[in-house]
């Protein structure tokens, strides 16, 4: 069973919900960023969408790297 008493940062996955308090991201750019790269970071459990926490901190890592050299570019 999932332990709801487990803080968020000591999670696999989260909710949108629990992701976009965690991240401070809204929930509706975090399920775009997430259904953009479904593939590395999102499990599906029936229609809920579960964020991988670590692979979704990489992935914004690297979004903000390659941000980072279009500005300077």
């Amino acid at each position: 069973m999932y332990d709801l008493n487990t803080p968020l940062w000591e999670r696999y996955l989260m909710t949108i919900e629990e992701a976009s308090s965690y991240f401070r991201i809204g929930e509706n750019k975090l399920r775009r960023i997430a259904s953009e790269y479904k593939d590395e970071c999102v499990v599906m459990n029936g229609n809920r969408m579960l964020i991988k926490k670590k692979k979704f901190e990489h992935m914004i890592d690297k979004l903000k790297k390659s941000n980072a050299k279009e500005l300077c570019a």
